[in-house]
């Protein structure tokens, strides 16, 4: 089949494939969460998200002039979600048309509760797909996010990085089915930090001295009376 080039690279049947089994592999990482709120920002509005006992999700996708789905706000203000909204938050490749991927990666943190997941998969800079990608990509804003700066920001977000795997077939239009370690996309995992338990700092009552206790040297009897 030819891969001829779309307005939207994303809509393009190769980028299709790539993200229609990508759930499939991230299931079994994702199997024991106990997690019941869920937000999957993606590229698409026809993209499925899996169907889970007891998960109510949230769909947004980029277009072309903000966030669309079941919500709607401007790419250049905050999630319009509180924070610590979702014990799952999904970016699906939507960091690569993102104007302003790191400040959607530090919104996609506020979001997320603490024990919380954060998944992240996008097209890997150095996979069979780059180049055409770039090639397809050519007059639209499109940029390939590297795995290791994702994880360094994530970091400094106070998550802790968990997995990172390599999904889906090697090339365009390679017949594989299923996930391949040279595979063209990746996912990243990663967990957000619990806060940590503060004790109760314990005020000491005040007590009496007798007037026969030993004191320290200089002090005045009458101070302890």
């Amino acid at each position: 089949m030819p891969l001829q080039r779309d307005r939207d690279i994303h809509s393009s049947a190769p980028l299709r494939r790539l993200r229609s089994g990508q759930w499939r592999s991230m299931a079994p990482l994702l199997q024991r969460e106990t997690g019941r709120r869920a937000l999957r920002i993606g590229v698409a509005d026809d993209d499925a998200v899996p169907s889970l006992p007891g998960v109510t999700w949230t769909r947004l996708w980029l277009a072309p002039d903000g966030y669309r789905g079941d919500v709607r706000g401007r790419v250049d203000e905050p999630l319009p979600f509180v924070d610590e909204a979702f014990d799952l938050v999904w970016l699906q490749h939507v960091l690569e048309p993102a104007s302003q991927a790191a400040a959607l990666m530090t919104e996609a943190c506020r979001v997320l509760a603490p024990g919380g997941v954060l998944a992240v998969t996008a097209v890997h800079p150095l996979s069979g797909w780059a180049p055409w990608f770039y090639w397809r990509a050519r007059g639209q804003r499109q940029t390939l996010q590297w795995p290791w700066r994702l994880r360094l920001h994530l970091q400094r977000e106070g998550l802790e990085f968990e997995n990172l795997r390599r999904l889906g077939a090697h090339r365009p239009g390679a017949k594989l089915a299923g996930d391949s370690r040279w595979g063209g996309a990746y996912l990243l995992l990663a967990r957000k930090r619990r806060r940590a338990a503060i004790p109760m700092k314990l005020r000491p009552l005040p007590a009496r001295a007798p007037v026969n206790a030993r004191l320290s040297p200089g002090t005045r009897r009458h101070s302890v009376s």
